[in-house]
């Protein structure tokens, strides 16, 4: 008998083997949630990618954009959901990591998903209004030990407002945060004057910095950034040991079949390699990074401990 009507077997039977489900994967449409409203970095690459699925597989992917509390909206759908495969999560550090030390969460990040890949990083830059008597990390530093400066950010328990709570601990510098609803309105601030600074993120910044509007001091990453290859990271220019990824990832319900959670990391890290999605993304300021199930689980885990960490040390609270 042919491997397939094995399958057919099985799988019209009580029970049905993990490898003859994820050889008929999919055979219907899949759900990626998004679990913020459209329009942002992380709703331009589910579309990426999602586009470039649906070719592949002959299967409509449908992005499902449901945003609202900080990210766990969207993200406690895909937890709740039935573990087949057919419901993704493009998730990011805020819902994924930050927020677990922040809220009551719904879920448990670890226990009720299941890591599929790593997509990509967006960077933030540490930026200033040219007013500001800054024009690097040292003299911002020094600044913010006699003068009372606020940093906006896109919403408390973002990378944003990460970056500056870590940049406050390491420098040692008092630094009020003010949250605001979306990177949006705070760069209209910033740009206006009305704030000191901000860990923005390069799509909503680089433009700015171009005309003169902002002066860029940092990026957040561990490395510089090949759209600003001028500016130092933010450890390099002296604040030892920083290092904030915006991160985002895909992933699935928990106890979804390995074989198919297998399937959906070799299609994503596939797609995220073709050339013309690799320049598309990178024209909006995402680097693009792949992993393996295990590399992508065991990362998130970390940065579940690092942060959690940091909120505690900083005293974080929501606000």
């Amino acid at each position: 008998m042919k491997p397939r009507s094995i399958c057919a077997l099985l799988t019209a039977g009580l029970f049905a083997a993990p490898a003859c489900l994820a050889q008929g994967f999919p055979d219907h449409p899949i759900r990626m949630v998004v679990p913020f409203p459209p329009g942002g970095s992380t709703d331009l690459v589910a579309r990426v990618v999602g586009q470039r699925m649906s070719e592949s597989w002959k299967q409509q992917v449908v992005i499902d954009n449901r945003g609202g509390a900080n990210g766990m909206i969207g993200a406690d759908l895909v937890a709740k959901a039935n573990p087949d495969g057919y419901t993704l999560l493009l998730g990011t550090i805020g819902p994924m990591a930050i927020n677990a030390s922040l809220y009551k969460m719904p879920y448990d990040i670890v226990r009720d998903f299941a890591p599929v890949t790593y997509t990509a990083n967006i960077g933030n830059v540490l930026v200033v209004h040219p007013s500001l008597g800054a024009h690097n990390v040292k003299e911002l530093i020094a600044l913010a030990k006699t003068k009372q400066l606020t940093f906006g950010s896109s919403g408390t328990g973002g990378a944003p407002h990460m970056a500056v709570e870590l940049f406050k601990l390491l420098a040692k510098v008092p630094i009020t945060h003010v949250p605001y609803k979306g990177g949006g309105p705070a760069m209209a601030d910033l740009v206006g004057g009305q704030i000191s600074g901000s860990f923005a993120s390069m799509p909503s910044a680089i433009n700015f910095i171009k005309t003169g509007k902002l002066r860029a001091l940092g990026v957040s990453s561990g490395r510089r950034s090949p759209a600003l290859p001028e500016v130092p990271t933010v450890a390099e220019a002296g604040v030892a040991g920083f290092s904030v990824l915006d991160w985002q990832g895909m992933f699935t319900t928990a106890k979804t079949p390995p074989d198919i959670v297998s399937r959906l990391n070799a299609e994503v890290v596939r797609i995220l390699k073709l050339p013309d999605v690799i320049e598309k993304l990178s024209a909006a300021g995402v680097e693009i990074q792949t992993s393996t199930v295990k590399e992508w689980g065991d990362f998130v885990r970390s940065e579940i401990a690092k942060w959690g960490k940091v909120v505690k040390e900083a005293g974080v609270k929501v606000e």
